[in-house]
């Protein structure tokens, strides 16, 4: 294809490549199928990348386009250009409906449902939006939670409910559901409580699915559906975290938690399942920017609560290591890494906890981000820490001059 000049509106406008499934959208812009469902269902974008006007959902294949393309193909086949397949059309909704009304019976039926549905959803995002708009997400809901329930340890058919349990959890996330999907599971009784119980019991890919899961869920969650969450849920969000079963579940697990945490009782209930010396142990080892930032932002909201400061000081590396991120991440982390001292410091100073920061760097590191380009808001919050115990602080022979002479005025 290097020898031979591509007509230019066979390029799809976002790939730049041999379209093999123009579709046109209701813009009257030709894309390849693929690009656009990836720009419309994925990436949640709802204008024309070409025309930046709104787009509605709907495709329409370009049949004399396609087969101008494979017309061409096939007359420069001698330049090693391989004529384009014909494109299998979107499932029709009905076929889903219909499978989805087949399954309801045995665990066996259930099985051979979900993995069809599977096949059909790899084939296309369009057919993604179908089997969501078909009910499959009830459906799906209703398969894992009566599974998960069902499941007894001494059941002959344990194995085959996990393996239903595990497909229809596997599709709910491949699926990709949109907003409208995921509020009609929020609104399923107990899918929460089962998610919690497939992170418990589940195989590493359905706990990490169940993470994938509740991230989406809590992005879209009105304060109703996140005020009464259950510790349980809490103690393995916080296991999944202390097992790093993948980084992309951790980073799920702390968005996650991050959503959730503000709201009611949630801060006290992740202190309770002990997420504060997990995120420290953590820290300790992280050297990535992202997951780094992310810790430090989850960290300063459980330090809001007493108790969390409280388990903060308690880890021998809690302070030091909130401390020494400061100035090695990046600016977001110098703002909530200051934060956390800054919580500490106004609320659970007592005269060990004071003279142990200023014994292992922390004062001097506080006067260091006085000195340097760390952000604003990090400065003004260091400030604020020094000038708080100035007293116990400003004379001590553990911090060097050059940083001494940045030490704030105070009144």
């Amino acid at each position: 294809m290097d020898q031979i000049d591509v007509p230019p509106f066979f390029l799809c406008p976002i790939s730049l490549e041999l379209m093999k499934d123009p579709v046109t959208v209701s813009t009257g812009i030709t894309y390849d199928r693929h690009s656009i469902e990836k720009w419309l269902f994925a990436s949640n974008n709802a204008t024309c990348p070409v025309t930046k006007q709104p787009l509605l959902p709907d495709l329409t294949p370009n049949h004399t386009l396609r087969r101008l393309i494979q017309a061409w193909c096939t007359i420069n086949a001698s330049h090693g250009i391989q004529r384009i397949p014909t494109p299998k059309p979107p499932v029709d909704k009905t076929i889903i409906q219909n499978l989805l009304k087949d399954a309801s019976g045995s665990p066996n039926l259930q099985l051979q449902c979900l993995r069809t549905l599977k096949s059909i959803a790899s084939e296309s995002q369009t057919n993604k939006r179908s089997i969501e708009s078909a009910g499959a997400v009830k459906f799906l809901a209703s398969v894992i939670t009566n599974t998960i329930n069902s499941c007894l340890d001494d059941d002959v058919e344990l194995e085959l409910k996990a393996s239903v349990a595990d497909e229809a959890l596997s599709l709910l996330h491949n699926i990709q559901l949109s907003e409208t999907g995921l509020k009609t599971l929020l609104s399923h009784p107990e899918f929460t409580h089962s998610l919690t119980k497939v992170m418990q019991k589940g195989i590493y890919e359905s706990r990490a699915y169940a993470v994938f899961l509740l991230k989406s869920l809590s992005e879209v969650a009105d304060p109703v559906h996140l005020i009464n969450l259950k510790p349980e849920l809490f103690i393995e969000l916080v296991q999944v975290l202390k097992d790093q079963i993948s980084q992309k579940a951790s980073k799920a697990t702390l968005h996650t938690l991050i959503q959730v945490c503000p709201w009611a009782r949630n801060r006290v209930k992740a202190v309770e399942a002990g997420a504060v010396p997990v995120i420290v142990e953590l820290l300790l080892e992280c050297r990535e920017r992202k997951p780094c930032e992310m810790m430090l932002v989850l960290l300063e909201i459980l330090c809001q609560s007493a108790d969390g400061r409280a388990e903060l000081l308690a880890h021998a590396a809690g302070v030091a290591i909130v401390a020494k991120k400061i100035l090695r991440v990046s600016t977001t982390a110098n703002d909530r890494a200051a934060k956390i001292l800054l919580a500490v410091c106004r609320f659970s100073a007592t005269p060990s906890v004071v003279q142990e920061m200023v014994q292992l760097g922390v004062v001097a590191k506080l006067c260091l981000v006085l000195q340097v380009d760390s952000g604003n808001k990090a400065k003004e919050k260091a400030r604020e820490i020094l000038k708080l115990h100035a007293k116990a602080w400003k004379n001590s022979p553990c911090i060097p001059g050059h940083l001494l002479a940045s030490y704030p005025i105070t009144s």
